[in-house]
């Protein structure tokens, strides 16, 4: 082979090494002893990931990902992100083997990163608060001031059915409800699992039509992770067949959240 040919397979290859992210399969995870897991600092997911590590109630997402790490004797290292559309950019340049936190495994992020298996049933939803009538129809919510947070599955959905400048997505990071109480938005669009978090402290608010098909939360790695999201798919299927996962969500999300998570599942 040519010297010169050499000299460019050698640089080529040293060039894509630079450009992939760090490997972080599981033989190094158990070596490092360190499980990373990037989640958006963002106080509206404290049900799934609380920011106050001295709260009782550390998180859905949390109490899952604690007692998988416990089990593979590794500790569990929250990554805090800025925001949203930056998760997954952040998996992939390696600051984590992990994403989670309220994640849902949108078909946008699936084109640049592999999911487990639903760790909770998910779907958009469309907020009011009285005096506001519930929105029961497509045609109600045109004729509305709706918005939501930009990049993330939410403005998925409203795109879905009102066109990507259909809505106000300059709406801070969890701040919906906020901006529907204080009249910046008629209605919002939101995860089902905030609605019914909130719908539990505010009467007042309204849960109406669901936009976009039915979503899962789940546990982001990247591709290349095969073995970290097998283990992650065997340990979720395991808990999903005994009552912790029930327990769970009845903690976090009140006695009638599993039927609420059913009747979004079966409505078209």
């Amino acid at each position: 082979m040519p010297s010169n040919l050499r000299r460019l397979i050698r640089t080529s290859a040293l060039a894509l090494a630079v450009a992939l992210p760090a490997a972080a399969d599981w033989s190094e995870i158990q070596a490092r002893g360190t499980l990373r897991v990037l989640m958006v600092n963002d106080p509206s997911s404290a049900t799934f990931f609380n920011l106050d590590t001295t709260s009782e109630k550390k998180g859905f997402d949390v109490e899952i990902l604690q007692g998988f790490a416990a089990l593979h004797r590794l500790k569990l290292e929250r990554v805090l992100v800025a925001e949203w559309p930056d998760l997954v950019p952040e998996l992939l340049a390696g600051r984590g083997d992990l994403i989670a936190g309220q994640v849902t495994a949108t078909a946008a992020r699936r084109e640049k990163a592999a999911f487990t298996q639903e760790v909770f049933p998910s779907r958009t939803v469309i907020l009011t608060r009285k005096p506001t009538p519930r929105v029961t129809s497509l045609e109600q919510l045109r004729g509305m001031k709706v918005g939501t947070v930009k990049g993330t599955s939410m403005a998925e959905a409203l795109a879905s059915v009102l066109g990507p400048k259909g809505f106000d997505d300059s709406i801070p990071t969890g701040n919906v409800v906020d901006a529907i109480r204080d009249g910046r938005l008629q209605a919002g669009a939101w995860g089902l699992e905030d609605a019914i978090r909130e719908r539990a402290k505010d009467p007042d608010l309204e849960l109406g039509i669901f936009v976009g098909p039915p979503d899962s939360l789940a546990y982001g790695a990247r591709k290349t992770d095969a073995r970290l999201l097998s283990e992650l798919d065997g340990y979720i299927s395991n808990m999903r067949r005994t009552p912790t996962w029930s327990r769970l969500v009845v903690k976090y999300f009140g006695e009638e959240a599993l039927l609420i998570l059913k009747r979004a599942r079966d409505e078209k």
